[in-house]
């Protein structure tokens, strides 16, 4: 978010089918172009992990129900009970395989990306970019990454091969950026233009604008079958429901607490719920995404802004930004277990958790500062200097299939 809001400018026939279907669609892409609970301290700042043996990719999970019909190009989910079944540790696509691990941070602030080198904890190098970058984004085949230039009016791409940054795009007003499921356009999270810009995925040429009557879109999430999505409206407190063929909103819901700010969003793993953070409300919203009834408001923390999906899909964690703590929700418990906290505090914000699962590393908003933490046990791994107000950090490869944007939603 701009940190000073700007005015309005079962078994047998059918799992085989279902499984060969997916076999079909990791090839394909290979190929493509283009809470209550207790409260634990963290500790060791500074220190190192010893080096570990890489994560053996996991087989995907047999479905245990019928997918349901996704959008057509969608890649088809492996496991209808789980959307991020292809997002298992060390699960890396062919495409990135190659890839130097790093950490990617846009400094909103100081006009730059901080390439960290996520086994030693050390800078790599800074890259200039536009006016105000606010998030690193996966393209949709993994082979680029968009930094987007908020008030530059422009995107830069990076080569995560090679670390080096490309010719910027000229497109206007990208807070953020998604893709659609199908790979087919690009979303531009136009915040002050109030606007959803599909763009073509490669030369960003807009395809279609879509105006909207809320404030400040920024996050979103898609449906297990790709065919709608979840928007937050920070500024105006509100949720937009989105089809994703017809690129249109469909559905506008205003959260039910006064200065409502949402953030990020996040489906489910069985894609039952949407899960939307409210860094006002101090917690998380919750509620069905094809009803899209009145949510309901689980306190998790002081400024809740982030929200990151485990390796193995049972956990998700969920940055404060306003008490410098970690929230861990249980998904089978519908409960926050535990709760994190940075040693001489901090802003955790936007980040993403490492290939192998065991490390989740969050931007330091205020603090011009990057977190590593260990996911295992809530201990505080590094803090590293980084530009002021480091925002959407991503951290690249990680597994999947394919990007659907921010700072890397995968499937």
């Amino acid at each position: 978010m701009n940190l000073t809001p700007t005015p309005t400018p079962k078994t047998g026939r059918r799992t085989g089918t279902l499984l060969a279907a997916a076999t079909v669609a990791l090839a394909a892409l290979a190929g493509c172009g283009g809470q209550d609970g207790a409260e634990h301290t963290t500790r060791g700042q500074g220190a190192v992990k010893p080096a570990e043996p890489p994560a053996r990719p996991a087989k995907p999970t047999a479905p245990t129900r019928q997918a349901e019909r996704g959008l057509p190009g969608m890649p088809p989910v492996l496991d209808p009970d789980d959307v991020y079944a292809a997002d298992r540790a060390g699960n890396l696509s062919p495409v990135v395989k190659d890839f130097p691990s790093r950490v990617y941070v846009p400094n909103t602030e100081s006009n730059t990306v901080t390439v960290i080198d996520p086994k030693t904890y050390k800078v790599m190098r800074t890259i200039p970019v536009g006016n105000q970058p606010q998030h690193v984004v996966p393209s949709w085949d993994l082979k680029t990454l968009w930094v987007n230039n908020n008030r530059g009016h422009t995107l830069t791409p990076i080569d995560p091969r090679t670390g080096k940054a490309g010719k910027p795009v000229d497109v206007h007003d990208p807070y953020n950026l998604y893709f659609t499921p199908d790979g087919k356009y690009a979303v531009v999270m136009a915040s002050l233009d109030r606007q959803l810009v599909f763009r073509d995925p490669h030369t960003m040429r807009v395809k279609h604008t879509e105006p909207v009557s809320c404030y400040g879109v920024n996050h979103a999430d898609f449906s297990t079958d790709g065919r709608y999505f979840i928007v937050s409206c920070e500024f105006s407190g509100e949720l937009l429901k989105v089809d994703t063929a017809r690129m249109k909103v469909v559905a506008q819901r205003k959260l039910p607490f006064k200065g409502a700010m949402p953030q990020d969003v996040k489906i489910s793993p069985d894609g039952k719920k949407f899960y939307v953070a409210d860094m006002m409300a101090d917690g998380v919203w919750i509620l069905d995404g094809k009803t899209f009834p009145e949510p309901k408001l689980l306190k998790t923390g002081k400024g809740t802004h982030g929200l990151y999906v485990s390796r193995d899909s049972k956990e998700m964690y969920i940055s404060n930004r306003g008490e410098g703590t970690i929230s861990v929700f249980d998904f089978a418990q519908g409960r926050v277990t535990k709760k994190w906290r940075l040693p001489q505090g901090g802003s955790p914000d936007m980040g993403g958790v490492s290939a192998d699962g065991n490390t989740l590393w969050l931007s330091g908003r205020y603090n011009a500062e990057v977190y590593a933490i260990d996911t295992r046990t809530g201990a505080q791994l590094a803090r590293i200097p980084v530009g002021r107000g480091p925002h959407g950090l991503a951290v690249y490869p990680q597994p999947g299939r394919y990007s659907l944007g921010h700072t890397g939603i995968f499937r």
